[in-house]
């Protein structure tokens, strides 16, 4: 007889807090028991290795890949004069203290551009515990950035007034509420709430953590969104490609292939399409490849590093491009594939953007984008010695493009990469790694090396949030699939290390011939995943696909941390 396993959540008065939603959908929909899982047994990596499983590809659904136009309600400016809009709220690196970022006043695109005065308008937060007085008052800094392009007809950019305040000396696990704004106008937002990490340990964890990749806006992104919310996540991973501006001329036309314009309003759509969730839930982000956006003068990452607040400082590093963080009892690794990750010598990244002859010049201390060769790997070294897995004993790294991915796009893209780092994160334990890029789902066995390895970290791939690319089906192993290593540097990474492999079953060959063993399930459909740490060594991931009933898991296994076979290099053990 099958056993069945049954998880039946119903939401707290704090999720009815910050999710109204959800307090509606109990009212309309009383039958239902929110969020309950039946399956099978659950299995755990310990059952592993799993038999790859490969779901056919449901041609008729790929998903409505159609961008939401600016026309729609949920994109456009609804404040007056220096209001806050586009409010979000980012973690610091410890529980005591978190950043709320947002912006006022309007962009400005054309010909003829006039930046904002920053110091025009103040960056102030009040807050307090909820049901308790707002007291407390932080303030902050501001900035404007500025997209430019050197060739004539093209549309220059120049933002609102971007504010980033950090608040701190916050109790664990309690929820607060805030307004921010400059009270001296007035201009100050309306209240809103967000519920702080708990105290990092081995017994104390976020409840759920939302994890998604290559979210885009469009349609289908208002899909994943929706069920993302419903599942109410305490904290929301989002592993690079954001926006997707650059899928657009300067004027505002829509291309969908890679080029050197951007149309930068589409970050604001953004940033008012997700202000209902980021702005209560905190967010954390990575660069993708889409962040790049190259720029007059050899600038990049602009919008991206200046949109965001990151605890790069507070983590010891020196770029927002790669920094860490923890939540309760998980200490996150979010590194930076788009700049340099070498130990020492060549420089992968600068090589692929031509610039081994001189670096770009960078105007403010925020444009910092190329951290010299070893910066980020020193960085790493330091920042995963001083874990200490007796108080933070899941370790979870995160950045964009996968290094292991059996679909044809980006095959293998990242290699360089994985030469590189894969080594010091199998030392020191990681548990897990989240990237995207690669538009669809996949979940690996434990592996190192491309070889089954129980101590070897769980690699998923969730580029499957909602951009407007669609869904990648192709995979390498499958007949006339298998790209040609001259064909795969791609875009933005032209220096390429992957080659034939010289062991194992695909020995000799560019690519398996059949779905690897590494690679355990994957699927194409968009989606989001849900990561909850039970424990010191039982966390329970789940994926959801956008066409299922909201509280259907479509994969679902326990991830099992094994210290004791598999100890690891670090402080504290």
């Amino acid at each position: 007889m099958q056993t069945l396993w049954v998880h039946t959540f119903w939401p707290t008065c704090a999720s009815l807090l910050l999710f109204p939603s959800v307090a509606l959908l109990l009212v309309l929909l009383p039958q239902f028991s929110f969020f309950t899982f039946v399956h099978g047994e659950i299995p755990t990596t310990l059952d592993g290795p799993f038999k790859p499983v490969t779901v056919p590809v449901d041609t008729s659904f790929r998903g409505n890949a159609v961008d939401l136009p600016d026309s729609d309600p949920r994109v456009q400016r609804i404040v007056k004069g220096f209001e806050p809009e586009q409010i979000s709220v980012s973690l610091s690196a410890t529980h005591d203290s978190v950043w709320i970022s947002w912006i006022t006043g309007e962009f400005q695109i054309g010909d003829d551009i006039t930046p904002l005065d920053p110091d025009t308008v103040a960056s102030v937060v009040v807050y307090g515990r909820y049901e308790y007085p707002m007291t407390n008052q932080s303030t902050g800094y501001s900035l404007v950035y500025n997209q430019l392009y050197e060739l004539e007809g093209l549309q220059n950019y120049t933002s609102g007034i971007i504010h980033h305040v950090c608040l701190t000396g916050l109790m664990p696990n309690t929820l607060y509420q805030y307004q921010c704004g400059d009270p001296s106008i007035p201009a100050m937002s309306a209240v809103s709430y967000f519920q702080t990490m708990p105290v990092s340990g081995p017994e104390s964890y976020p409840s759920r953590i939302a994890v998604v990749g290559d979210l885009g806006l469009t349609y289908n992104t208002t899909s994943t969104v929706d069920h993302l919310l419903i599942n109410h996540p305490d904290l929301l991973l989002l592993v690079g490609d954001v926006s997707d501006a650059n899928l657009y001329f300067t004027n505002g036309t829509a291309d969908h292939c890679f080029h050197e314009q951007t149309y930068q309003p589409r970050w604001d759509y953004w940033g008012r399409y997700m202000q209902p969730l980021v702005s209560k839930v905190p967010v954390m982000v990575v660069e993708g490849d889409h962040e790049i956006e190259k720029q007059a003068g050899n600038q990049m990452f602009a919008a991206y590093s200046s949109r965001f607040a990151f605890p790069s400082e507070e983590s010891g590093s020196s770029s927002s491009l790669f920094y860490s963080f923890n939540a309760g009892g998980i200490h996150f690794v979010m590194l930076g594939a788009y700049t340099s990750y070498e130990k020492s010598g060549y420089n992968y990244f600068l090589t692929s953007f031509h610039f081994s002859q001189s670096l770009p010049q960078l105007s403010t201390e925020s444009d910092s984008y190329f951290s010299p060769t070893g910066d980020q790997y020193n960085w790493l070294e330091l920042d995963l010695a001083s874990v200490d897995r007796n108080v933070t004993p899941w370790l979870v790294a995160a950045w964009h493009p996968p290094w292991y991915s059996t679909y044809t796009a980006h095959y293998r893209e990242a290699e360089c990469m994985r030469v590189e780092l894969e080594d010091i994160l199998y030392e020191y334990g990681v548990d897990i790694v989240f990237n995207g890029h690669v538009h669809a789902y996949e979940r690996s066995n434990q592996v190192y090396n491309y070889t089954l390895d129980p101590c070897g970290p769980i690699y998923i791939t969730v580029g499957d949030g909602g951009n407007g690319e669609m869904m990648d089906i192709a995979h390498a192993d499958e007949p006339g699939n298998c790209p040609q290593p001259s064909t795969m540097p791609g875009q933005n990474m032209e220096y390429f290390c992957a080659f034939n492999f010289t062991s194992g079953p695909a020995a000799g060959k560019f690519c398996w011939d059949e779905q690897p063993e590494y690679s355990a399930y994957r699927e194409s459909s968009f989606g989001h995943g849900l990561l909850e740490v039970r424990n010191e060594t039982h966390a329970l991931w789940t994926w959801h696909r956008n066409q299922d009933l909201y509280n259907h898991a479509r994969d679902q296994i326990y991830i099992v941390r094994q210290p004791d076979i598999c100890p690891v290099k670090a402080n504290g053990t």
